[in-house]
């Protein structure tokens, strides 16, 4: 089994002096300023912790070469308009010879216009949006589980305790969040459930009072919506405040985040679909179990790693994987490396589709659902969905964590 290194003493143990040195270029974009910035940050840490790793453990080897990694990035402040220009850039002036993704659906997509564009490899570790992948793009490779299945366990679970839940689905005006709540409405409408609300709201909006009251009014018990941080915490304090007494409370992205908790009483009961949390263990295949990587996260940030620094590491695992399974930086033989791909990391399984209609969709990884809640006094997350990965019973209804 391949681990990545994560103490500087074992980095001795993938030293090949043998190999003569190069680097390899690695491109992208993310949000250090602009509504995005909270999400993105986490997924460029993990980006850095992988970068790190893979330098110190002497780099990846290919080709008769080892490669130390050379990252190239720049902000592109939260805006879709300023992606195509930047990855052009990337590619062009800086010469990147692979890129990752900025954090997004709706960065995602323009920037894979110009990935394809140059035939170059991009991995996808922060847009969850189906449609790009159904354009017959050949160098975009997702690692997160797709938007469509989002919510699916919140629906799950929500089914399970209430049957006869009545749903407000309220969400951001954007790609990412409008596919999760289109397909959560479908799966809610076959599990039986009742949307009795169903409204979108302005990715800039910051004052949710008016659409509260509208939630209260629709007599709804169960909420699920949100979009991104800055929208979904407001809406969790907002509704918290002005007593909506949801008996159920499912948010996208912004609950996934340790500093939800600093909401205090308004995070508590709230769920939240996820890519990664640290109480599920998965056996890797490569790289590093997920305590080893928590820890050593943990000691390089001074933060705990969420599921955005978790796919963001997952991306640049999943390369280099794919580089040392090709033996080439070839593009068109790592692409083949990455078509190829079933393994699992400490993030899980991952697989790619390689038919044309959803190349490089990702196909294998699992989501589960996790809620705030008190754990010997203090604030944090439970997985609590699907049973077989729980670490803690889900509490409904909310009002009894709060």
């Amino acid at each position: 089994m391949k681990r990545l290194c994560l103490v500087a003493a074992a980095a001795m143990l993938f030293a090949a002096p043998a190999f003569a040195e190069d680097t390899i270029t690695i491109g992208f974009t993310d949000s250090q300023t602009g509504p995005l910035n909270v999400d993105s940050l986490g997924q460029q840490r993990g980006y850095e912790f992988w970068r790190d790793q893979v330098n110190a453990a002497g780099g990846i080897k290919a080709g008769g070469k080892t490669y130390k990694v050379k990252f190239v990035n720049y902000d592109d402040q939260s805006v879709g308009g300023r992606v195509q220009q930047l990855y052009t850039r990337l590619i062009n002036q800086d010469k990147a010879d692979f890129l990752f993704s900025p954090y997004s659906s709706g960065l995602v997509a323009p920037a894979a216009v110009i990935s394809e564009q140059y035939g170059k490899i991009m991995v996808d570790s922060g847009g969850a949006e189906e449609k790009p992948f159904e354009l017959g793009n050949k160098y975009l490779y997702m690692v997160i589980t797709s938007a469509t299945h989002y919510m699916s366990g919140a629906v799950e679970a929500l089914k399970q305790k209430n049957p006869h839940a009545k749903i407000a689905m309220v969400y951001s005006d954007d790609p990412f969040s409008k596919d999760v709540m289109k397909a959560a409405k479908e799966q809610a409408a076959a599990a039986g459930l009742q949307v009795v609300m169903d409204e979108s709201y302005a990715p800039s909006t910051t004052d949710f009072g008016p659409i509260v009251n509208k939630i209260i009014s629709s007599n709804a018990d169960a909420f699920m919506g949100g979009g991104h941080y800055s929208d979904g915490a407001t809406l969790a304090r907002q509704m918290y405040d002005q007593k909506a007494n949801m008996k159920w409370v499912s948010i996208l992205v912004a609950p996934a985040d340790d500093k939800f908790g600093e909401l205090g009483p308004s995070a508590m009961g709230v769920t939240v679909p996820s890519q990664w949390e640290v109480q599920v263990s998965y056996k890797p295949q490569f790289g590093p179990t997920t305590p080893e990587f928590a820890k050593a996260f943990e000691d390089k940030f001074h933060a705990k790693a969420d599921y955005h620094a978790a796919s963001g590491y997952t991306s640049g695992a999943i390369l280099q994987h794919a580089i040392e399974q090709a033996n080439s930086i070839d593009p068109e033989k790592v692409a083949a490396a990455l078509n190829a791909t079933d393994v699992t990391t400490f993030f899980g399984h991952v697989k790619f589709a390689t038919d044309p209609g959803h190349h490089g969709l990702q196909v294998a990884h699992e989501m589960v659902l996790a809620q705030w809640q008190k754990t010997n006094g203090k604030p944090g997350r439970q997985v609590v969905w699907p049973t077989a990965a729980k670490s803690a019973d889900l509490i409904y209804p909310i009002s009894a964590s709060q």
